[in-house]
């Protein structure tokens, strides 16, 4: 992988992670079109995603330095974890965040193989991207959602989230349609999508991250370019946030149904055909 395809990738993956229209699914399309190939995608995957958990970082650093103090206070009392639960916003969030890897784990470790394939076949990405539209377009149907997540909603929004590890099926459209379907302010559950994918992208890097030291992924993956496509995608990803929180609570969130319809559509046509 040349490094200006590290760098297109990096910006494609920062700016369609927090967007509802597949990170993962825009990859492997454009690694289709420049010809990328072989295991070192799913490795710059992985770390370019890691380039947006650092962008969720920053721009919560302040929400999440308060559910770290505020988790590990609660903690220290075991008699009262419950009552911190109803009591204590920050360690709730983190509850709901935790119990969001129950469903997402028991999916990666039973059709991990089967989930890796996927992210070699673009027609079946683009047959995704028209499901992902469908989500979209089912939040019209909910109107004015307004409550709080718990812990079914949690468990609920995280088996949205191992759903989208189908590469074409939007990660945050997954989570946060489901989250509104479920009757949940839409800002919110943006901000809860933003937050549950960092355990997730950080085990999996550290996984990758082992694989690669150890020799299994050195053939195959430049450290150059995962470091050009994980800051690429960093820089993007800040932005892209930001971009999203906007569209949500102005309620246009249905309108990236048109965008998924299209690529995948025009997909399908121009691969089968």
């Amino acid at each position: 992988m040349h490094l200006w395809e590290a760098a297109l990738l990096g910006l494609i993956q920062g700016l369609t992670e927090f967007l509802p229209i597949s990170s993962s699914g825009h990859l492997v399309l454009a690694q289709y079109l420049l010809g990328v190939e072989g295991e070192a995608n799913v490795t710059f995957e992985v770390f370019v995603h890691f380039g947006t958990a650092l962008s969720i970082m920053t721009v919560y650093r302040r929400r999440l330095a308060t559910i770290l103090v505020e988790s590990l206070s609660a903690v220290r009392k075991p008699a009262r974890v419950a009552a911190s639960y109803r009591e204590n916003e920050p360690f709730r969030t983190a509850v709901n965040v935790a119990i969001t890897l129950i469903p997402t784990g028991i999916v990666y470790l039973s059709l991990k193989d089967f989930l890796e394939a996927r992210f070699g076949d673009p027609l079946f990405v683009c047959a995704m991207l028209l499901v992902t539209g469908v989500l979209l377009l089912l939040t019209l149907v909910r109107k004015a959602p307004s409550g709080d997540i718990g812990i079914p909603k949690a468990f609920l929004i995280g088996a949205a989230q191992a759903a989208a590890m189908l590469p074409g099926i939007s990660r945050s459209g997954a989570t946060i349609c489901t989250a509104i379907y479920a009757n949940t302010n839409p800002e919110k559950a943006a901000n809860f999508s933003f937050l549950m994918l960092l355990p997730v992208v950080l085990l999996a890097t550290a996984i990758k991250s082992l694989d690669m030291i150890s020799g299994t992924g050195l053939a195959d993956a430049s450290w150059q370019a995962l470091l050009v496509g994980t800051i690429v995608a960093y820089v993007s990803g800040v932005a892209a946030i930001k971009v999203l929180l906007n569209v949500v609570r102005q309620g246009r969130l249905a309108w990236f149904a048109l965008y998924c319809f299209v690529v995948g559509g025009v997909g399908i046509w121009l691969i089968a055909g």
